[in-house]
């Protein structure tokens, strides 16, 4: 096992002031823009954010205005961290570095003061696409190139926090990766509860979760570790929190069962929407959307998943988001919802 230690431990920042454990919004490509992180702060916040992952490649070249969008957010959202990926060391220096000195916050036109609150590199996404490319949990087996990359992201993050969301290996559960990890004294280290070749097909192995912090109490002891997999309510989250003594617990799909999940009493007061009630928060969300995208930078299709979210539970649910998932306009959907 190799161990680097060359670059100085970065101020935590906004990380000291979270509760133990906290609770995190888990990045989900497509997903988590800006709308659906303010419909969730709205309704049941969690204490930390993430955005969609983008590419540093494509933010370092003429594409850089096409990808603005994944990192757009608002004033009133939560602490909110910037999640990379990409090839090119010198791209995730010089995107970290323009994170951390507010240039991205000043492109999306934000208010003087409102920035990210850290950088997260996805070494984890095991998505074909990404993986042919060598990149996200393909960094599993370059781990010269891992090393490369958060090197020069932590140089160009400055004191900003750093941390990496990862898997537990490549076809099987690998600690030597979680050592490598350890070893650059990151910030915060997420994991995902399955590995590469597991997908999403088998329940999370939260031991094996449990054994990487005993990893990090011997070699990495200030660097924070968020459990990641099948978790579906706070209480939930909680008890593993505490049967593995996690630093914080991060929450992904479970919303997509229930978008008040990340609220004490959140499968109660799912349970008690009624019909009206879950129409309403729907065009809410579908209100947030048209404001926010008017130039039509996400497609109406989008919506689509977050209709299965709403439209459920309920006599007649299935035909009215068949409906609904085959409107063509904003307009179109607002008549159907009115309806």
């Amino acid at each position: 096992m190799t161990i680097f230690l060359a670059v100085p431990k970065q101020s935590k920042l906004i990380l000291n002031t979270l509760p133990k454990p906290f609770f995190a919004l888990a990045p989900m490509d497509d997903v988590t823009d800006t709308v659906f992180r303010q419909v969730v702060h709205t309704n049941a916040p969690a204490d930390l954010y993430f955005t969609e992952f983008v590419n540093v490649d494509g933010l370092q070249s003429p594409g850089r205005p096409k990808l603005l969008k994944k990192l757009r957010f608002a004033a009133t959202e939560g602490p909110l961290i910037a999640q990379l990926w990409g090839l090119i060391p010198e791209n995730f220096e010089k995107t970290a570095s323009e994170i951390a000195d507010g240039t991205f916050a000043r492109e999306l036109g934000l208010p003087s003061g409102i920035n990210f609150k850290g950088v997260d590199l996805n070494m984890g996404c095991p998505a074909k696409s990404e993986v042919k490319n060598g990149t996200c949990s393909a960094l599993m087996n370059n781990r010269p190139l891992a090393h490369e990359i958060i090197k020069a992201t932590k140089r160009g993050a400055g004191k900003m926090p750093v941390s990496v969301k990862t898997r537990l290996g490549w076809s099987e559960i690998d600690y030597s990766w979680h050592e490598f990890l350890l070893g650059h004294n990151l910030d915060m280290l997420t994991i995902h509860g399955r590995t590469r070749r597991e997908m999403s097909k088998v329940p999370a192995h939260w031991d094996a979760i449990g054994e990487i912090v005993k990893i990090r109490d011997k070699i990495a002891k200030d660097t924070l570790i968020i459990g990641n997999g099948d978790i579906l309510t706070k209480q939930q989250g909680r008890k593993l929190a505490k049967e593995y003594d996690l630093d914080g617990i991060m929450i992904g799909r479970g919303l997509f069962e229930n978008p008040f999940c990340l609220s004490e009493d959140g499968p109660r007061k799912w349970e008690n929407y009624d019909v009206i009630g879950k129409i309403k928060l729907f065009r809410e969300h579908v209100e947030l959307f048209a404001d926010t995208w008017r130039e039509g930078e996400r497609p109406l299709h989008t919506l689509n998943k977050f209709c299965k979210v709403y439209i459920s539970g309920f006599d007649g649910a299935k035909e009215m988001r068949e409906k609904l998932m085959n409107c063509q306009t904003i307009t179109e959907l607002y008549q159907h919802l009115q309806q």
